[in-house]
């Protein structure tokens, strides 16, 4: 909505680039990436699709546009976070940068899905991942184990995972799962007693389907154990 001035006459917001991405995240949050079109961000920001071109080419450059933002977003949130953990402790300061991302990640339900998209880095993105690498060097990392430490990671170091186990919510449902599984029971023993064992006999457990964060927490700490200890050997 434009804001009005003191006398009540409206004051347009001059529109730029930052306004445009901010526009289309927000488009994103409320109706899905799909929902970022031209006509559809003009909208939103209350403009006429053509004057959007004095911006951004295309669409394409918008979604480039929307991941400098996710990713200022996690700068931000970096930068203002009031910490006193020691900052020689490489692993909780990466511990903290990775689920720092992953808070945002999450209320960017979209966000990876374009970062993975998309064909090159931009700035922003090498200027976080930067300060990763440096948080592991000052920690005692050679820059061989960072460099694998970051294949490692992968993009878990932005706060996502590619899950195996991620049933489709539109075409999957926990009961049809356990119904595919028994029918198959006799070929998938490994499976079967996986599930009986942890679904069944732990009722706190996160298998069926996965708990997302414990998930992820799961993988991030055993990677990071992981490189304790090879730091620590080197």
């Amino acid at each position: 909505m434009t804001p009005k001035s003191g006398s009540g006459t409206r004051v347009r917001t001059p529109l730029n680039k930052e306004r445009v991405f901010n526009g289309a995240v927000a488009l994103a949050d409320e109706r899905g990436i799909e929902a970022v079109t031209m006509r559809n961000l003009a909208e939103e920001l209350g403009v006429e699709a053509m004057s959007l071109y004095y911006h951004v080419a295309n669409k394409e450059a918008i979604l480039d546009g929307v991941v400098v933002a996710v990713i200022r977003e996690i700068a931000e949130e970096l930068d203002g976070a009031a910490t006193s953990e020691d900052a020689s402790n490489w692993k909780t300061a990466i511990r903290h940068r990775i689920l720092t991302a992953r808070t945002v990640m999450l209320r960017h339900p979209w966000a990876p899905g374009v970062i993975e998209d998309r064909t090159s880095m931009s700035p922003e993105i090498i200027l976080y991942f930067e300060g990763l690498l440096g948080t592991m060097i000052d920690g005692g990392f050679s820059y061989d184990l960072a460099h694998h430490a970051m294949h490692a990671l992968g993009s878990r170091a932005l706060g996502f995972t590619q899950e195996l186990f991620a049933p489709d919510s539109e075409t999957a449902s926990d009961d049809m799962a356990e119904e595919m599984l028994a029918q198959m029971a006799e070929q998938l023993p490994y499976m079967m007693g996986m599930m009986l064992e942890i679904a069944h006999d732990e009722p706190d457990s996160t298998l069926g389907w996965c708990d997302d964060d414990t998930e992820f927490d799961f993988g991030l700490d055993l990677i990071l154990d992981g490189l304790e200890h090879l730091v620590h050997d080197s």
